[in-house]
């Protein structure tokens, strides 16, 4: 076990501590919380790169602690009806449909290349960016509606092109395999 994969492993168990922030309203803590899990995502990478100990593990370990914790925090602030179902929806549809995509390229390849495409970093970014300004509003108490409303829309742009990026490459390219 590598000091990143540890990492990675945090982030992963600080999940439910945000999900319990959110639920209880504490949103100054699960802006902290989220905070941590953000730097503790870079370092995690950093240190794979420089220390050169880089695994297979880490390989699935970092996106699936990603994915969790995205996931998580949209379900959670859905259901409190901060964000708005339908992009809930979608954006954990599409996190289905890529671990769909990558259980079946396993299941019939026996190997899963892991090879995030530029629109998925983008779209992650969103997200990551509409959850710290949403915490960050909820945390002090000011709400901006359109600002919320532009980036629930650009938030959605980007998780259907991502999706929808993947479906088309799995289509095109079916003997090499990428997962988000």
């Amino acid at each position: 076990m590598t000091i990143p994969n540890l990492i990675s492993l945090f982030r992963l168990f600080l999940v439910p501590v945000i999900v319990w922030a959110l639920v209880d309203e504490y949103y100054s803590y699960a802006l902290l919380g989220f905070f941590i899990a953000g730097v503790s995502d870079l370092l995690d990478g950093f240190l794979a790169r420089k220390m050169q100990c880089q695994t297979t593990l880490g390989r699935y370990l970092d996106p699936i602690a990603d994915k969790v914790l995205l996931v998580a925090v949209f379900v959670t602030l859905g259901l409190h009806g901060v964000f708005p179902s339908w992009l809930v929806i979608l954006v954990v549809f599409r996190d289905f449909v890529i671990l769909g995509g990558a259980l079946l390229a396993v299941v019939f390849q026996s190997s899963l290349e892991i090879k995030p495409l530029f629109i998925s970093k983008a779209n992650t970014l969103m997200q990551l960016l509409l959850v710290v300004i949403v915490l960050t509003e909820l945390a002090y108490g000011t709400i901006y509606p359109t600002l919320n409303n532009i980036l629930f829309i650009l938030t959605a742009i980007t998780t259907l092109l991502s999706g929808g990026s993947y479906v088309k490459k799995w289509l095109e390219n079916s003997s090499k395999d990428v997962i988000a």
